[in-house]
């Protein structure tokens, strides 16, 4: 048994097809409220499984009657890695709710290799399906305000916002969702067409972590210009384009993929969606936000993304 692809201190994945992984600090939730939220873990589809984290803002559970907006958000990690439960998503999303005055739900998907794309996709948009068929018994949900629902996620989390937005368009299934904003962060797209960014000699480390990660995660036999890689090669209408939602896409200015993210936006402004900005946080690496929960430029993150809410 030999190793056939390593993201060291995170994954190790050998030749026997076993896979081993090793979690960063963990977080578990909290009835009890901490810095302006509580948060408890739910079952989202037992059979798969999927599960998730639900954030709610201190202020809600002590009676105010106001409805809340809700957040679903998917964490990164080349979709190999990455949970809810670990502590800079925990962090990052509780403060959120708290700042924002939103529930937010953090959604815990099946990991490539075990489970390559589209399974995320689909686990992710099954958490939209049992947003509503727990509005009406789910405690926590009360005050949910689903036609004001937003999506949010970073890196393959971005991607997967990405995703699911065209999924809801294509089912036409938010007949109690409404979709108002897609809040994508440092997504992470390829192709088979290299960047200039990517063609140059100092990148190859970062080209090569990117490949091996595209690798685990797409269907056999398929190549970077798979339609979950490339968002090139998304198949829609332009009717259906004319119901994307509004759209912001943050970018950091030291982050490899920030080319990438930058194409996102100009792309999404070539199929006419309307609102489409980009915003992009200077002096900062990719995910930043997560493993920094409690910085200023994270702290400016977040106040941007609740003007983006606002204005939606």
């Amino acid at each position: 048994m030999s190793l056939v692809a390593e993201a060291p201190g995170y994954l190790q994945v050998f030749s026997d097809g076993s896979v081993e992984r090793f979690a960063p600090e963990i977080v578990p939730a909290s009835l009890e409220s901490t810095n302006g939220y509580t948060s408890k873990d739910v079952i989202i589809d037992s059979s798969k499984p999927v599960t998730g984290r639900l954030f709610l803002p201190s202020i809600a559970s002590t009676g105010s009657i106001n409805k809340l907006p809700v957040i679903v958000y998917f964490h990164g990690g080349g979709f190999c890695i990455g949970s809810t439960t670990w502590a800079g998503y925990h962090h990052f999303l509780g403060d959120l709710s708290a700042t924002s005055q939103s529930i937010v739900l953090s959604v815990d998907y099946r990991l490539a290799p075990e489970n390559g794309l589209p399974i995320a996709y689909e686990d992710c948009y099954s958490s939209l399906d049992w947003l509503v068929s727990q509005v009406g018994s789910e405690p926590w949900l009360e005050q949910a305000d689903l036609s004001r629902t937003f999506l949010s996620g970073d890196s393959a989390g971005g991607n997967i916002v990405h995703h699911v937005a065209i999924k809801s368009i294509q089912n036409n299934s938010c007949r109690i969702i409404k979709i108002k904003g897609l809040l994508p962060i440092h997504p992470y797209f390829g192709s088979e067409q290299r960047t200039e960014k990517e063609k140059d000699e100092g990148a190859a480390g970062e080209v090569a972590s990117n490949d091996m990660f595209w690798r685990l995660s797409i269907p056999e036999g398929l190549n970077r210009d798979y339609y979950g890689c490339n968002f090139q090669k998304a198949e829609l209408s332009a009717a259906e384009w004319s119901q994307f939602p509004s759209v912001v896409v943050f970018v950091a200015g030291l982050d490899f993929l920030k080319e990438r993210g930058v194409m996102y936006a100009e792309f999404l402004r070539t199929k006419g969606v309307k609102m489409t900005r980009l915003v992009e946080t200077e002096g900062e690496s990719h995910v930043f936000h997560v493993f920094y929960p409690k910085s200023e430029a994270t702290s400016l993150l977040q106040q941007q993304m609740i003007e983006f809410m606002k204005s939606s």
